[in-house]
């Protein structure tokens, strides 16, 4: 399997506040990895880092190494990070204006992708892999994104990110603002993704996390606590804070 994101010694800062201080994580190719913690320990500025969206933010910056597939993600052009490390937020944020097709086209295009058959064949397998193809193949051209159901619009978020062919894909608490069944989709959908690319997943839910991980990071006030198989971290942690965390005694 190998490994797809190395992090070495990463530092993140907004302004003068240092919210990461110091990570290192393996996460290993065609595999889920969740990122637990309580809120404000870091979790969403690590993974912002590992494809540089942190940085949209003027006040922030990073430093140390992060490694995707042999690319150094602070070393290229960001654009080129973003091609190959997709993301999904936790509130679905499809382009309102847009229909459900240009929806999905809309990074291909970005990357100069114009001929119709490519970009046809290309959005039906992302909208199939995304598990939404049958709910809207017949309303495609119709209507807007912004149209569809809570569910519907994080599955069309999930399937613009795979339609330019990502090797990572993260996902920033995908499921927090969705129903039972449409989070059920969700995880769903990452067990299918991660036979085809590798899947760091921020969660607050434990179950979830438990359920969709096979290695699972604790953040607490910047610091990974421990990272170890899910299973380690859900039944015998190393460390007493991670224990303290899993069990409810704070978080």
């Amino acid at each position: 399997m190998g490994t797809a994101v190395e992090v070495r010694d990463l530092k993140a800062w907004f302004g003068k506040t240092e919210a990461l201080h110091g990570i290192n994580m393996s996460v290993e190719s065609n595999h889920a990895t969740a990122v637990i913690g309580p809120s404000g320990c870091g979790k969403s500025t690590f993974i912002r880092c590992l494809n540089r969206m942190h940085e949209t933010n003027p006040e922030a910056k990073a430093e140390g190494e992060v490694r995707i597939g042999g690319m150094d993600v602070y070393d290229v052009p960001a654009v080129d990070v973003r091609r190959r490390v997709g993301m999904v937020f936790q509130k679905p944020n499809p382009f309102p204006t847009m229909s459900i097709y240009d929806n999905v086209a809309a990074g291909l295009k970005l990357n100069g992708t114009r001929n119709r058959t490519t970009l046809d064949d290309c959005v039906e397998r992302s909208l199939q892999q995304a598990a939404l193809w049958e709910e809207v193949k017949d309303v495609l051209k119709k209507k807007s994104g912004a149209s569809l159901s809570g569910g519907q619009q994080q599955r069309l978020c999930i399937a613009r990110a795979l339609a330019v062919n990502p090797e990572v894909l993260l996902m920033d608490e995908p499921a927090s603002a969705l129903d039972p069944i449409s989070t059920a989709k969700i995880e769903d959908l990452i067990f299918e993704l991660k036979q085809k690319l590798t899947i760091v997943i921020v969660t607050h839910n434990m179950q979830q996390a438990s359920r969709v991980a096979e290695y699972t990071g604790f953040f607490l006030m910047g610091n990974l606590v421990e990272f170890d198989k899910t299973e380690k971290i859900f039944t015998n942690p190393s460390d007493k804070r991670t224990e303290d965390y899993i069990t409810g005694r704070f978080g």
